[in-house]
C-alpha cells in the first residue's frame, strides 16, 4: 500500500526568486552596455548557424559572447568556438535553460564587457517560453522547413518573444510555406512583433539582422531604456 500523501500549500509564488535574480542580472547587463538576446526555437531551425553568421559579420567590429543550451553534447559550442567566446550549458535532459544555469555560464564565460550576449536556449517551443533568463530581447526563429501554421499552435513562444527570425530562406522554392501567412498568424498574437526574414547560409537579411540588433542595443543604452522590457514572458 502506497504511504499517505499530503499536500501543504505555500502561498508564495515559487518563482518569485528567479524572477528577482533575472531582473537584477537584466539591469547589471544593462549598466555595463551588453544587450542580451534570448534566441528560441524547435530544434533544427537554426539557431546556430544564425549566430555562425552574425559573429562573421560583426568579426572585428563587435564583441558577442554565446551561452549554448543543449540537452546534451557540446557540438553548437564546437561550432561557435572558432568565431566568439562560449560556453556550453548542459541541462542533462531538461528541456529548458533556467536562470541558475545561466549564471553559472556567466561565471566561466569571464566578466568582460561584451556588446551583446547571445543565450541559445533548448531546442522547444513550449517550455523556453516561461522562463525570464534576464533577456533583454526574446527571439523566436521559425524555418520555413516547419510550415507557417506554427505561431497560432505555440502562441506562448510567440506572444512573449518581441521578434520573429523565418529562417532558412533558400529553401523556399521547395516547400509549401508562406512567409507572409507566417507573419499575419504571428500578429494575431503578438502585433507589435517584428520580423526578420533571413538565410545564414548565404547572408541574405544578415546584414539587417545585425542593423536591428545594434539600434536594439542603442535603445538599451538610451536614459528612455524600461527594465523588464518582456514582462508579458512572466
Amino acid at each position: 500500500m502506497n504511504a499517505a500523501t499530503k499536500t501543504i500549500p505555500v502561498n508564495r509564488d515559487v518563482k518569485a526568486e528567479l524572477r528577482r535574480q533575472a531582473e537584477e542580472l537584466r539591469q547589471q547587463f544593462a549598466r555595463h552596455g551588453t544587450l542580451v538576446i534570448n534566441v528560441l526555437s524547435s530544434p533544427g531551425a537554426g539557431k546556430t548557424a544564425l549566430l555562425e553568421a552574425t559573429a562573421k559579420h560583426w568579426a572585428g567590429q563587435r564583441k558577442m559572447a554565446v551561452l549554448v543550451g543543449d540537452l546534451a553534447t557540446d557540438r553548437d559550442a564546437q561550432r561557435l568556438a572558432p568565431h566568439c567566446p562560449v560556453e556550453q550549458l548542459t541541462t542533462g535532459g531538461a528541456c529548458h535553460l533556467e536562470i541558475p544555469l545561466v549564471k553559472q555560464g556567466l561565471e566561466k564565460l569571464g566578466s568582460d564587457d561584451f556588446d551583446f550576449l547571445f543565450i541559445e536556449n533548448v531546442g522547444n517551443l513550449v517550455c523556453p517560453a516561461s522562463h525570464d533568463l534576464a533577456e533583454h530581447l526574446r527571439v523566436v526563429l521559425l524555418s520555413v522547413t516547419e510550415g507557417d501554421d506554427k505561431p497560432g499552435k505555440y502562441p506562448k513562444m510567440f506572444r512573449t518573444s518581441q521578434t520573429m527570425v523565418i529562417s532558412k530562406l533558400d529553401l523556399l522554392p521547395h516547400v509549401p510555406f508562406s512567409v507572409d501567412a507566417a507573419i499575419e498568424d504571428a500578429r494575431l498574437i503578438q502585433p507589435e512583433l517584428t520580423t526578420i526574414s533571413v538565410c545564414s547560409l548565404n547572408g541574405d537579411g544578415i546584414a539587417d539582422w545585425c542593423d536591428y540588433l545594434d539600434e536594439c542595443r542603442q535603445s538599451l543604452l538610451s536614459p528612455l531604456w524600461t527594465t523588464d522590457p518582456h514582462s508579458t514572458a512572466q
